[in-house]
């Protein structure tokens, strides 16, 4: 197939434009470089690149036009700053409505879209969150405008697959707590966690239900989600051992950011059942995958959508 991806060069979407060119696709990827490395996607056959933002109609419409994509997975989001308003809306809400438009001009097979799990708002009402818990996104600029690109789809007419996504992590991973925590005591700075809990998944798992939305399975909303949570202090831990350190004091523990959920838990039933398919990296695995990318690749700065007070 010919397969368009937005943001494809950060780090969901390399992953996936990897999985999809080793299979024989041919992949278009799109992507501003804002967030993504660019040693994640290197040269090579059904494989082209067109840097720019999909805020840019002009932008989107020549990508669509010159590649003529059968199916397109929209994986470009602002979120590096929780106070860039506008960069969020340029390309979560003005950015997906270029890329939606175009897609219903050029009559694609299927849209695959990314939304984050707090849609559901910082506190939700459920434990596990089902599919027919009620979208709450206030409280996060990220979470607004992912939201009314998520309205939008579903407006459009189109068929889609709209996936959302409980804590990815993995190789090409630079938000949240796994690359912090990477970065700090690998060069020997403090660390903090918080006193929270998430849904963590491996990388390559999630990339396992995306492929299967490109080839036609599901239709409509999912979680993608292992069903378990940990606490960040586990996660710290395992990065500790994976490291192979041993720290002079134990780690702090912080009381969470009024901005911050303790647990978003999301329940990944109809996802498991739709696509036949269940999470199969233990978090140890994924983790210590996670670390030997770093090690080899380095890594320099990390984002996150949610307000840090001082350390």
């Amino acid at each position: 197939m010919k397969i368009l991806i937005t943001g494809g060069a950060g780090f969901i979407g390399s992953t996936l434009a990897d999985r999809l060119l080793a299979r024989g696709d041919e992949v278009l990827v799109l992507d501003n470089y804002s967030t993504a490395r660019r040693d994640n996607l290197f040269s090579q056959e059904r494989l082209k690149i067109i840097e720019g933002s999909i805020a840019d109609a002009l932008v989107v419409k020549s990508a669509f036009e010159s590649f003529r994509p059968e199916v397109v997975v929209h994986a470009a989001a602002s979120y590096k700053n929780p106070d860039a308003w506008i960069d969020d809306i340029s390309t979560n809400v003005l950015g997906s409505a270029h890329v939606i438009k175009e897609c219903q001009r050029a009559k694609v097979n299927r849209l695959v879209y990314f939304q984050t799990a707090l849609c559901y708002g910082l506190q939700p009402e459920q434990q596990p969150v089902t599919l027919d818990h009620p979208i709450n996104s206030r409280g996060s600029s990220y979470a607004i405008s992912k939201t009314a690109g998520e309205h939008y789809i579903d407006l459009s007419g189109l068929d889609f697959v709209s996936l959302r996504l409980a804590n990815g992590y993995g190789p090409r991973n630079i938000t949240g707590p796994l690359p912090t925590f990477f970065h700090r005591l690998s060069t020997g700075k403090p660390c903090f966690v918080m006193d929270t809990r998430r849904d963590f998944i491996y990388v390559q798992d999630l990339v396992n239900v995306v492929e299967k939305a490109v080839d036609g399975k599901g239709s409509g909303y999912y979680h993608v989600a292992s069903g378990a949570d940990y606490s960040i202090k586990e996660l710290f831990d395992e990065v500790v051992k994976a490291l192979a350190i041993k720290l002079d004091d134990p780690v702090t523990v912080r009381e969470r950011n009024p901005d911050d959920a303790y647990t978003i838990l999301l329940d990944p039933t109809r996802t498991r059942k739709d696509f036949e398919w269940d999470v199969t990296t233990s978090l140890k695995s994924g983790i210590e995958e996670t670390i030997n990318y770093y090690r080899e690749y380095g890594i320099e700065q990390t984002y996150t959508h949610l307000k840090i007070e001082a350390s």
